[in-house]
């Protein structure tokens, strides 16, 4: 497999690791960059565009985007952070005050932190929605404010896998009057210069490759079976369980291909991005980039990342660790360190940033896998980075 792009002086090991997904995972086409101390020293491409190609199927190109699932959370969460840091929004004040109709069954007093650290409550819906209805921002937003809560607000936490995208995008709605995509593009992705987008514009619709589900390998070097945990396994196999309802309050799934998907705004699960766009947005989280924009102030960043959940999580049966919106390092979903924080989608892409090292880290793949949280693609480029900073 030709990689191509660039790595500086010293991340070599990414590139080796980058290879040894193709030649070892099962990997079809990705991309990873990263960016230290707001300056890009890894960009590397390889591939197909497409999960199916083959033959004289289209490469994989320096700018091609895909589909990130629930890496779009990290996103989605900056924006109300942002809207905190510019006093237009109090994390600490109940929903409702916002969203008056949020108030019902039972869960008037859940505050706006509880929806970014998966405190809510309401990870699933009674009824599930069709792709057709979750697409409509005002049919999502009023199946959340009516639906009871599986758990009294603020006492616990569970993975809101698709009902994070009506809680954040009405939220967002409602203080600014518009849609949670619209302020994406606006005031995150054009300021900082990222290819990244949350309903996808027609004009950048053949940049973005196919994407589809690929078995990993029977093996992985060392010998090491890939086998889901039981506990898991056990919960995605029961239809009554909180972790296959939460999944599903899209039912069916929708065909992630279908330019209408992608062109909703689903801020929990379809924002497609190039590995160089999340990696820059991650970047300009923690510092400057290129100079120039950075997003959060230093004390935001503090907030994003402190701890406000942690221990076993009542959809994803493992023990997770959240902040404001973003997932912490841990055994679930490992980082570059402890003060890492960023967000994986289901079973591929990765976003981090790393305040420590300084590191901010964006990885893209067309052929996702069964891993919720920790894809082993991601995790050897993680550690390729790892091995990099000494």
């Amino acid at each position: 497999m030709d990689v191509n792009g660039t790595v500086a002086e010293g991340f070599e090991p990414v590139r080796d690791a980058f290879a040894a997904n193709f030649a070892d995972r099962a990997e079809r086409g990705a991309a990873v960059a990263v960016y230290r101390d707001g300056h890009k020293v890894v960009d590397l491409w390889a591939g197909t565009r497409d999960v199916d190609g083959a033959g004289d199927a289209a490469p994989w190109e320096r700018g091609t985007a895909q589909i990130v699932r629930s890496a779009t959370k990290g996103v989605a969460a900056a924006v109300l952070l942002l809207l905190h840091q510019r006093g237009e929004l109090d994390l600490d004040a109940p929903v409702g005050a916002y969203w008056p109709e949020y108030k019902a069954a039972g869960k008037e007093h859940t505050r706006v932190w509880q929806l970014l650290a998966h405190r809510a409550g309401v990870p699933v819906l009674d009824r599930p929605l069709t792709p057709a209805e979750a697409a409509d921002p005002e049919r999502g937003a009023a199946a959340v404010a009516a639906q009871a809560p599986v758990w009294e607000p603020g006492t616990d936490h569970g993975y809101h896998a698709q009902t994070y995208s009506w809680l954040t995008g009405e939220l967002v709605r409602r203080v600014t009057g518009r849609s949670i995509g619209a302020w994406i593009a606006a005031e995150i992705a054009g300021p900082v210069g990222a290819d990244l987008w949350v309903g996808l514009p027609p004009q950048q619709a053949h940049r973005v490759g196919r994407v589809g589900r690929v078995e990993p390998p029977a093996t992985q070097t060392g010998g090491l079976r890939i086998r889901p945990k039981r506990s898991l396994a056990q919960a995605y196999g029961d239809p009554d369980s909180l972790t296959r309802r939460a999944f599903a309050a899209i039912t069916p799934q929708p065909d992630e291909n279908d330019p209408a998907y992608r062109s909703a705004v689903l801020p929990a699960s379809n924002g497609i991005a190039t590995a160089d766009g999340l990696a820059r947005f991650y970047a300009s989280l923690i510092g400057e980039v290129d100079g120039g924009v950075r997003l959060f102030a230093p004390e935001t960043t503090a907030r994003a990342r402190a701890e406000a959940a942690a221990g076993p999580d009542r959809v994803l049966v493992a023990p997770t660790r959240f902040g404001l919106g973003y997932m912490l390092h841990g055994s679930a979903s490992p980082l570059l360190g402890p003060g890492s924080f960023g967000h994986p989608g289901r079973g591929g892409a990765l976003g981090f940033a790393d305040p420590d090292s300084g590191i901010a880290f964006g990885y893209v793949t067309n052929g996702f896998r069964t891993s919720v949280t920790a894809d082993p693609r991601a995790q050897a480029l993680v550690r390729a980075v790892r091995t990099s900073l000494g």
